[in-house]
């Protein structure tokens, strides 16, 4: 780092701007990032997006070739970066998309790339 700094203050070099994302932004978009660095989640969003309806997480786990233990591990990644809303209906759980943080997404990939 000491080069830069003798870089930059010697003039050889244009003034680079600052990022624009603060640091809790840039880690929430890495959250996001990572929850969707699955194939499995993926898929798994894409599931809950062509149904209309909640889907219990039983008939989820019919499409996958892994246990309910790990669909279950998926689908808490996903809603810890809110990307999937959860309601219990006695003892199953359903899952649907979080449209409104899906719609966001294309929003966080303009302000990352600053365009």
């Amino acid at each position: 780092m000491a080069a830069n700094t003798k870089c930059t203050t010697s003039g050889c070099c244009p003034e680079v701007n600052s990022p624009k994302l603060t640091q809790p932004r840039a880690e929430e978009y890495a959250c996001c990032f990572k929850a969707l660095a699955d194939p499995i989640r993926i898929r798994i969003l894409n599931l809950l997006a062509t149904n209309d309806q909640p889907v219990c997480v039983c008939d989820i786990v019919k499409h996958f070739p892994i246990g309910q233990p790990t669909i279950s591990h998926h689908l808490k990644i996903l809603r810890g970066c809110r990307f999937v809303l959860a309601e219990r209906r006695g003892t199953f759980m359903y899952y649907r998309v979080n449209r409104k943080c899906v719609a966001g997404f294309p929003q966080a990939a303009r302000l990352i790339m600053n365009v």
